[in-house]
């Protein structure tokens, strides 16, 4: 990619993400093939950029969120150079951009979710209105594999699946299939793969024919349950030893040296 640059009417800020008109639906399609999808910063602002576009455009109701092939959203790119940086996402850092734009949305925000659906994938899945998932997804958040005390997750994951469940997940770091993710909570909705634009479509218009005002009230009661999380042990954590051998262990494709040898896996967790 050539001369990146921001945002600007239906263009998000990144070739990798597409943001579709169907009449009064908006679809933004995560499509990086080549990296599984891993979002680079632009990306991240730019899912928040196409729910800002919904909600400003009379004639738009809501935005539908999905991936391209197997994997809808495996979270960040560790890579650590981006060639879709047009000179502000490097500044969110681990900010909860799209999170909250997710969360906050006054227009409804439904997730079909095709595939692998990790980390950050696994956040906006959860924060939106509703979401369908094909019975081929997984879920994961690996993020303290890298290192990183994610205490957003820490502070969601508890109020969506309840706080044993979210202390195995984030624990251990496990993977759910897409009927257990439907049992536990993380996501209400489960179809076959095949069907999964139509289910979510179906949902999304059903969640547009609420009354606007009536829906706004009843989104805020319920976001006010997820409460707040802690932003500076957060970036306390993304300065520390342990995210750059986190970081330098997942780009070597090797497990941490935090782990003692006698339990240390092969190859990268």
């Amino acid at each position: 990619m050539t001369n990146p640059r921001p945002p600007e009417g239906d263009w998000l800020g990144t070739p990798y993400l597409r943001f579709e008109r169907h009449g009064s639906l908006a679809h933004c399609v995560v499509d990086r093939p080549e990296k599984r999808n891993a979002m680079t910063p632009a990306m991240y602002f730019g899912v928040r950029r196409a729910i800002d576009v919904v909600n400003q455009d009379g004639a738009l109701a809501g935005l539908l969120i999905t991936g391209t092939g197997d994997v809808f959203i495996p979270g960040g790119d560790m890579g650590g150079t981006y060639d879709d940086d047009w000179g502000g996402p490097g500044y969110l850092n681990m900010d909860v951009t799209p999170f909250d734009a997710v969360r906050h949305s006054a227009k409804p925000v439904v997730s079909a979710i095709n595939g692998i659906c990790f980390g950050g994938g696994m956040m906006i899945a959860m924060l939106s209105d509703v979401a369908v998932a094909s019975e081929r997804a997984t879920f994961r958040s690996p993020e303290i594999y890298r290192g990183i005390a994610d205490t957003h997750y820490s502070q969601i994951l508890p109020q969506q699946v309840g706080i044993a469940r979210a202390r195995d997940l984030l624990l251990s770091g496990r993977t759910l299939n897409a009927t257990e993710a439907c049992d536990w909570g993380l996501v209400t909705r489960l179809v076959a793969h095949d069907e999964l634009m139509a289910a979510a479509t179906q949902v999304l218009i059903e969640c547009c024919w609420g009354a606007p005002e009536a829906r706004r009230e009843v989104k805020r009661a319920i976001n006010l349950q997820y409460g707040i999380y802690d932003r500076m042990a957060m970036d306390a954590s993304l300065r520390g030893n342990e995210y750059v051998e986190g970081w330098q262990s997942f780009s070597e494709r090797r497990a941490p040296n935090w782990i003692p040898e006698d339990i240390r896996p092969e190859g990268r967790i």
